[in-house]
């Protein structure tokens, strides 16, 4: 299987690409009521407006997802912001979506690790406790991607690993 990542600003295509699936993302969020994006369109925003803000946003890293050059999926990567109480970190996952008929293949997997590579330094993921599929997932990917070597916290109705990446980093697996 040949899994890459890719930025979705150097290509139109790419962009047209997250527009058409982008309500999927939104259709796969709805139903875990975390309050913001069944309410886009009541708080004045539509989803052109959403998606425009992300590729205004010049420090998100915004990436496709493919499988075999197919777009698959797309991933937004931003840096990270400082939390009182919490060490700092240098990235964020904001986003992650893989379209429904290309999970349980490893893609995601592959994807994530390939984004962490490329992206070393200090990071952080967070779910929602409402998504167990999520919490399941990362809870896969960065412990099989550290080696088990990441903290977790639960809080506020949401879970977060913290960990470091880089190209050298030892997998277990």
């Amino acid at each position: 299987m040949s899994v890459s990542v890719r930025d979705a600003r150097a290509s139109v295509y790419d962009r047209r690409w997250i527009e058409s699936i982008y309500r999927e993302y939104l259709d796969d969020l709805a139903p875990l009521n975390t309050g913001v994006f069944p309410a886009l369109g009541e708080i004045g925003h539509r989803e052109p407006d959403q998606l425009a803000r992300w590729f205004a946003d010049s420090s998100a890293k915004i990436m496709t997802v493919c499988k075999s050059a197919a777009p698959v999926g797309f991933a937004m990567v931003v840096p990270g912001r400082p939390s009182p109480g919490r060490a700092a970190v240098d990235f964020h996952m904001a986003e992650f979506f893989i379209t429904r008929a290309y999970r349980r293949l490893g893609i995601g997997r592959s994807a994530v690790e390939l984004i962490l590579d490329r992206f070393a330094g200090r990071w952080e993921v967070q779910e929602y406790m409402r998504n167990p599929g999520a919490v399941k997932f990362w809870r896969q990917v960065v412990a099989a991607y550290t080696g088990g070597d990441y903290e977790e916290r639960v809080a506020n109705g949401e879970v977060r690993q913290t960990f470091r990446s880089g190209p050298s980093r030892t997998r277990a697996g």
